[in-house]
């Protein structure tokens, strides 16, 4: 579906098929009962989904593979681009086809949108708060269980960066892995000797444990839970001892600090509050009857 390096989505791939699949299966279950019972199995809709807040636009094509999955001959048309951001009262999608399938779909359909949607505003609100700084917004593992690379991918169309992806395409020394290993030294040359290939960061919550990084040969910091004046002089102890080392703060970075911490000088601030705490956009799917001539 989307790769580290790629970054892209494949809305035709098996697995954001099977992901459709498996969530109108949870939501439908044996039949939709409402639509069933009130509506003729012949009859057809045009709807349109609106935003009712000012958003970031992020997963139309995953809505419209949702009602595609119940009725393959659905028009679709999307109305806004990915990452657009667009004002309140503007519709993002118009649609026709089966009324039967519409109303099924639906709240399956909002419940991706309004995620990502969800997502990518708040990542833009944040970017906005870094405009100016050198630093970049990076997001977390912190994601939904199965859901991680369409989060990651709406805090891209938000303007933000991807850190990892998971355990398996960086490493990120942190306490305990370098209390097991017995040092950050010792630490920092089992994860070269393991993958020269993969990028290595030291996570450090005090300039003791910096010092120790930097002296170990560490070419990736993660300043974790400090002060914003904290995080300026451990910036500046970085930029002076080793000038090539990235620099990213971690740790109670909110909208109303983010601009405080980016100031630092820090290359990369990362939240997981963009895909663990964020605010479900507020969309809504409205629908008329089609009739037959």
């Amino acid at each position: 579906m989307l790769s580290a390096q790629a970054c892209r989505v494949d809305w035709n791939c098996e697995e954001i098929v099977r992901l459709v699949q498996k969530a109108l299966e949870e939501d439908i279950g044996t039949g939709d009962a409402t639509t069933l019972a009130t509506v003729p199995e012949n009859a057809r809709a045009r709807a349109r989904i609106l935003a009712r807040e000012p958003l970031v636009c992020a997963g139309l094509p995953l809505a419209a593979r949702v009602f595609g999955e119940l009725d393959a001959n659905c028009r679709t048309e999307l109305l806004c681009a990915e990452g657009e951001a667009i004002d309140a009262g503007r519709d993002v999608m118009r649609l026709e086809g089966k009324a039967r399938a519409i109303l099924s779909g639906e709240r399956t359909a909002l419940n991706f949108l309004q995620r990502l949607c969800g997502i990518a505003t708040l990542t833009h609100r944040f970017v906005q708060q870094l405009s100016g700084t050198r630093a970049k917004l990076r997001d977390t593992r912190k994601t939904t269980p199965l859901l991680r690379a369409l989060e990651k991918y709406a805090v891209r169309m938000g303007g933000g960066t991807n850190h990892r992806f998971g355990l398996y395409d960086a490493i990120l020394l942190k306490e305990n892995h370098i209390a097991m290993a017995g040092g950050v030294r010792t630490a920092l040359e089992r994860a070269r000797a393991y993958s020269p290939n993969l990028p290595v960061q030291v996570e450090v919550r005090d300039e003791g444990e910096l010092r120790e990084a930097l002296t170990a040969g560490a070419e990736s910091i993660l300043l974790d839970n400090m002060i914003p004046e904290e995080a300026t002089r451990c910036v500046a102890l970085v930029r002076k001892a080793r000038p090539q080392c990235t620099v990213e703060i971690s740790g109670g970075i909110t909208l109303a600090n983010a601009r405080a911490y980016a100031q630092t000088g820090a290359d990369f601030l990362s939240s997981g509050a963009l895909t663990h705490s964020v605010h479900a956009a507020n969309l809504s799917l409205l629908v008329e009857k089609v009739e037959r001539s």
